[in-house]
C-alpha cells in the first residue's frame, strides 16, 4: 500500500471517529435534553391537573354555597349521603377505569404497540357498558333499601336516583380520560374537568331551586318538613349528571378528531396483536387491585354515614342525625380544596412512573418519587395550617347559619386531615405506578379497621359528629404511615427531612400566626355589627390569605428550600431561581 493511501485512510479513519464521537455527542445531549423534558413535562401535567383541580373544587366550593342557602342543612344531608353511595358505585364500576386505561396505554405507546391500544379501548368500551347498567339498576331500583335501611334517611331516596345516571356516564368519560392520559396528554383532562363542574355548578342550582319550590308543595299536600330540602338534594344531583354527560361530550369530540392519526400508527404498526381475552385479563388484573384498594380508602365515607346514623338512633339522637352530617358535608368542602393538588398530581404520575420503572430507569423512578411527595407537602401543610387559623372568617363567609359554630370546630380539628389525606392520595399512587398495586389494599384494610373501631368506640362516648373527623384522621395518618413504609422498602431512598418536612413545617407555623393576627386585627377594626357576618368575614379572609401566601413562600426562598434542580423540576421555576442564593 502507497504512502498516500496510508495518509487518506489515516485521514479518513480520525474523521470517522470525530465524526462518531460527536454523534454520540448529540445522541447522549438529546437523551439527557429528553429525560429532562420528560421530568418537566411530569411536573407541568400535574401541575397543570392541580391547577385545574383547584379551580374544580373552588367551584364546588361557590356553589355549595347557594345551594346550601336554598336546601338547608337537612338538604345538605340527604345530598352529602346521596353523594357518598354514589361515589362508591362510581368506585365499584369506573373510578379504577382512568388509571387502569391511562396504565396500559402509557406501556403499549412506549412499545409502540397502537393496534393493542385500540384494543384495549373496545374491550374498556364493552366492560363500561355492562358495569355501568348494573350500577345504574343498582342506585335507580335500590334506592328506598339503601336510604331506608343503611343510612337511616328515607327521604334521601330521591337524590339517589337523580344520580342512577350518571353512574352510567362516568363509567365511558373514565375510558377516555385514561386513553389521553396514558397518552401523556393531561390538558384534555383538565379541560373537561372545568367544564364539568361549571354546568355541575349552574344546573345544581337552577334545579334545586325548582325542585326546592315543588317540594314545599308536596309538604303542605303531605303534611311534612322533608320533602322541600329532599327534592332540593335531588335536583343539586341533578346537576353532576348534566357536569359529566357534557366533559363526556368534549372527550367524543376530540377523540373523534384525533382518530385520522390513531388509524395511521395503526396501519403502521407490523408487532404482535395480543387476543382480546389476553387483553380483557390485563385490563382485569391491573384494575382489580385499583379498584379494591379504592374500594377500601373511600367506603369509610359510606361506613361512618351508616354507623353514625344506626349508633345515634340507639343514642336516642336520630333527631340530630340529618343536620349534623350536613354540616359535615360542608366541612368537607373545605377540606376537599387543597386536597385536589395531590389527586391531580397523582393522576399525572402513574403513567410516567411506570414509563420509567419499564425502561429500569432509577434515576427517574426516584426523581418523581421524591418531588411528586415534596410539592404535595408543600401545599398541603400551609393548607392545614391555614385553615385552622382561618377556620372562623372562612366558615361565616361561606356557610354561615344556626350550625356555623359547630362547623368551625369541626374544621379546625379536622383540618390535620388534609395533609395525611394529601400525602395517602400521592402514596397510593406512587406504589400503583411502581407496579406494587396490592400494597395500598392491604394498608387501607389495616387502617379502615382501625378507623371503624375508634369510630364506634368515639361515638359511644357521645361526641357525635366530632367522632367521625377524629377517626377519618386517624385513617388517614395510618395509610400515610404504611404507605411511607412500604416506599422506602421498595426504592430505597431518602425524602430529605429538612426540604420535605421541617422547612415547610417552620414557613405554615409562622405562616399561620401572622395570617391569625391579620385576621383578628381586621376583625377588631370593624363596625361589631359587621364582625361575624358575611361580609365582614370577606374583609377579614382576603388580606389574611393574600398576607399569608407572601409570607409562606418568602419564608421558603429566606430558608433555602429549593435548589436550582428543584426548580428545573418547577413550572415556571427558572423564573425564581433569582430569588434564591
Amino acid at each position: 500500500m502507497s504512502d498516500q493511501k496510508r495518509e487518506r485512510l489515516a485521514m479518513y479513519d480520525v474523521e470517522h471517529r470525530t465524526q462518531r464521537s460527536r454523534n454520540v455527542k448529540v445522541r447522549r445531549t438529546f437523551s439527557e435534553d429528553s429525560h429532562r423534558n420528560m421530568r418537566n413535562n411530569f411536573i407541568i401535567q400535574g401541575s397543570l391537573l392541580a391547577i385545574a383541580s383547584i379551580i374544580v373544587r373552588i367551584i364546588g366550593m361557590v356553589y355549595r354555597v347557594p345551594l346550601t342557602a336554598i336546601i338547608g342543612d337537612e338538604g345538605n344531608g340527604y345530598y352529602t349521603s346521596a353523594y357518598s353511595i354514589y361515589t362508591l358505585l362510581l368506585i365499584l364500576s369506573s373510578f379504577s377505569m382512568p388509571t387502569a386505561v391511562s396504565k396500559i396505554v402509557s406501556g403499549n405507546l412506549v412499545s409502540g404497540k397502537y393496534r393493542n391500544t385500540q384494543r384495549v379501548l373496545k374491550a374498556a368500551f364493552f366492560y363500561a357498558t355492562g358495569i355501568g347498567f348494573v350500577m345504574f339498576c343498582v342506585l335507580w331500583f335500590g334506592s328506598d333499601v339503601i336510604a331506608t335501611v343503611l343510612l337511616k334517611k328515607p327521604f334521601c331516596r330521591y337524590a339517589l336516583r337523580a344520580l342512577a345516571p350518571t353512574v352510567w356516564i362516568m363509567a365511558y368519560l373514565g375510558i377516555l380520560r385514561g386513553y389521553f392520559q396514558g397518552s401523556g396528554n393531561m390538558v384534555p383532562t383538565a379541560i373537561s374537568q372545568v367544564l364539568e363542574q361549571i354546568l355541575n355548578a349552574v344546573v345544581s342550582v337552577a334545579a334545586a331551586g325548582i325542585l326546592f319550590r315543588r317540594g314545599t308543595v308536596s309538604n303542605i299536600v303531605y303534611q311534612s318538613d322533608d320533602y322541600g330540602p329532599a327534592f332540593g338534594a335531588a335536583g343539586g344531583a341533578i346537576g353532576t349528571g348534566a357536569g359529566a354527560l357534557t366533559a363526556l361530550m368534549f372527550f367524543v369530540i376530540l377523540y373523534t378528531a384525533q382518530r385520522p392519526r390513531m388509524y395511521r400508527n395503526i396501519r403502521n404498526d407490523q408487532g404482535i396483536v395480543d387476543s382480546y381475552g389476553t387483553i380483557g385479563l390485563l385490563l382485569a388484573g391491573t384494575m382489580l387491585p385499583i379498584l379494591i384498594s379504592s374500594t377500601v380508602y373511600n367506603i369509610s365515607s359510606v361506613i361512618d354515614d351508616s354507623i353514625f346514623g344506626n349508633v345515634m338512633t340507639y343514642l336516642g339522637r336520630q333527631d340530630d342525625i340529618v343536620t349534623e352530617w350536613g354540616v359535615f358535608g360542608e366541612y368537607h368542602i373545605l377540606f376537599n380544596i387543597p386536597v385536589a393538588l395531590a389527586n391531580a398530581l397523582s393522576s399525572s404520575l402513574i403513567p410516567s412512573l411506570t414509563r420509567a420503572v419499564a425502561e429500569h430507569n432509577r434515576k427517574d423512578t426516584v426523581s418523581r418519587v421524591k418531588y411528586s411527595v415534596r410539592f404535595t407537602l408543600l401545599i398541603a401543610i400551609p393548607s392545614t395550617i391555614g385553615l385552622c387559623a382561618l377556620a372562623d372568617p372562612i366558615c361565616r363567609m361561606l356557610f354561615p347559619g344556626k350550625h356555623v359554630t359547630l362547623l368551625i370546630m369541626l374544621t379546625r380539628i379536622g383540618s390535620l386531615a388534609v395533609v395525611f389525606y394529601s400525602l395517602s392520595t400521592i402514596t397510593n399512587a406512587i406504589l400503583q405506578g411502581l407496579g406494587h398495586l396490592n400494597v395500598p389494599l392491604k394498608n387501607a384494610l389495616v387502617s379502615l379497621v382501625i378507623h371503624v373501631v375508634c369510630l364506634v368506640a368515639l361515638l359511644f362516648t357521645d361526641m357525635g359528629i366530632y367522632a367521625v373527623v377524629i377517626s377519618n384522621i386517624i385513617f388517614a395518618f395510618m395509610m400515610c404511615l404504611l404507605n411511607h413504609m412500604a416506599i422506602r422498602k421498595h426504592v430505597r431512598m431518602k425524602y430529605g427531612a429538612r426540604e420535605t418536612y421541617i422547612i415547610p413545617v417552620i414557613a405554615g407555623a409562622a405562616m399561620g400566626i401572622i395570617a391569625y393576627a391579620v385576621s383578628y386585627g381586621v376583625r377588631m377594626l370593624l363596625p361589631e355589627a359587621e364582625r361575624f357576618g358575611r361580609i365582614g368575614s370577606v374583609i377579614e379572609v382576603v388580606p389574611a390569605v393574600l398576607i399569608a401566601v407572601i409570607v409562606y413562600f418568602g419564608l421558603l426562598f429566606k430558608m433555602n428550600a429549593f435548589t436550582e434542580e428543584d426548580l428545573d423540576n418547577m413550572p415556571m421555576g427558572g423564573r425564581l431561581k433569582r430569588f434564591i442564593k
